[in-house]
């Protein structure tokens, strides 16, 4: 078997600074190439033009000339194996609709650390939705028609647990509604982060779901969040 192939991306923020320390720490990533930047959607649509291969956009939201969402849009339109990840300051439930309309999918905040950036760019690569932990409950809120109100079904700790879930499956879900990570949660729950992929594998199997967003709105409809031990 091969080696993994690395992650190629580009950085687009409008602030010099922060764009050349987010090249840097991306640099860091083993499994990650930076391979442009830009300081608007326009620059980063030209970049993305141009590029053999390209995997993710790390974007930002709010830039001159083109703004990042208007840039998502047409990314996600004319190169639909790009995958967009929004890193931004903005949490407001606005900013993550607007993004997450235009296609992107990723969001996290600008609080987010190199670890997290890391695991969204492998989550989006592999075709999955990655929200920070910050962001995760607004997703919820926005899948639901009632303003985000939702009523939690009672369901015992241990039996009679909702489609077959083991308890341990359903402590992960838990953990997956209240933004971890799977290596987080591995460390949460004293386990292997292969393991934790396999519970993900059988749980999303037995509620019927195809990616994290579908499991949190799952957890949360269940009553199966669960607060980490620590952030």
């Amino acid at each position: 078997m091969g080696e993994p192939q690395t992650i190629k991306v580009i950085v687009v923020d409008d602030q010099q600074v922060v764009r050349e320390g987010l090249v840097a720490l991306m640099s860091l990533l083993d499994d990650v190439e930076v391979v442009g930047s830009a300081a608007n959607g326009a620059e980063a649509l030209e970049l993305v033009g141009r590029l053999d291969r390209l995997d993710v956009v790390l974007m930002d939201l709010n830039m001159p000339v083109m703004s990042g969402v208007e840039a998502t849009k047409r990314i996600t339109q004319d190169h639909p194996d790009v995958a967009v990840v929004v890193l931004t300051t903005y949490s407001d439930d606005e900013s993550i609709a607007g993004a997450l309309a235009a296609g992107a999918r990723g969001y996290l905040t600008k609080e987010a650390g190199r670890g997290e950036i890391g695991s969204a760019l492998r989550s989006v690569v592999a075709g999955q939705l990655t929200f920070g932990a910050d962001v995760s409950r607004q997703v919820v809120s926005a899948l639901f028609d009632s303003g985000g109100q939702v009523t939690p079904k009672a369901v015992p700790h241990k039996e009679g647990l909702p489609d077959g879930l083991t308890a341990r499956e359903a402590e992960v879900l838990g953990l997956i509604a209240a933004g971890l990570s799977n290596g987080k949660i591995a460390a949460e729950l004293f386990i292997g982060e292969a393991t934790v992929k396999t519970h993900i594998n059988n749980a999303f199997a037995k509620i019927g779901v195809r990616n994290r967003v579908e499991a949190v709105r799952y957890a949360v409809q269940h009553g199966l969040e669960r607060e980490p031990r620590s952030r």
